[in-house]
């Protein structure tokens, strides 16, 4: 297993916040210490209400069945996301995680449970997500209210 989580790899995440699509959400990334922290504020204007940061991972062996997080919360959810191409498309898997105020917590997430998404919408008929084809990984927040959020990850471990 690889820890994504590096000083020296901050450069290779990449913010994207709803304002590709005309919001004015804001995220931001940072390395404090030994962890990295994904914080921002959500707006809802304009049709708003997202932030993610990704960043692309080198392939992965094959029969690796979960990830680890390693992570301090505020108290909201989160997703991981991971990314597949198929077929040329690109496919993301999601797994909501909850967090709780201010405590550190170690989970352990099963490829088994994350749900195959396509702009938002589930996907039913999607491959099983195999650790050997996932060529990205992120987190996202996405809310139905306006507010900040942050998020410490001390490690991500696939």
């Amino acid at each position: 297993m690889t820890d994504f989580i590096q000083p020296q790899t901050i450069n290779q995440w990449r913010i994207v916040n709803d304002g590709v699509m005309g919001g004015r959400s804001k995220g931001n990334l940072r390395i404090k210490q030994q962890n990295m922290i994904f914080n921002g504020n959500i707006s809802l204007a304009n049709n708003g209400g997202f932030s993610s940061v990704f960043r692309a991972i080198e392939q992965r062996p094959q029969n690796l069945d979960s990830v680890t997080l390693d992570v301090q919360g505020d108290g909201q959810q989160y997703q991981l996301r991971v990314v597949v191409y198929v077929d040329g498309y690109r496919l993301t898997y999601k797994h909501d995680f909850n967090t709780l105020a201010d405590q550190r917590e170690r989970l352990i997430l099963s490829l088994d449970h994350f749900e195959a998404t396509f702009r938002g919408r589930k996907l039913t008929n999607a491959p099983i997500l195999k650790s050997q084809d996932i060529r990205e990984i992120g987190f996202l927040m996405t809310k139905k209210q306006a507010g900040k959020f942050s998020l410490s990850i001390y490690h991500l471990m696939i």
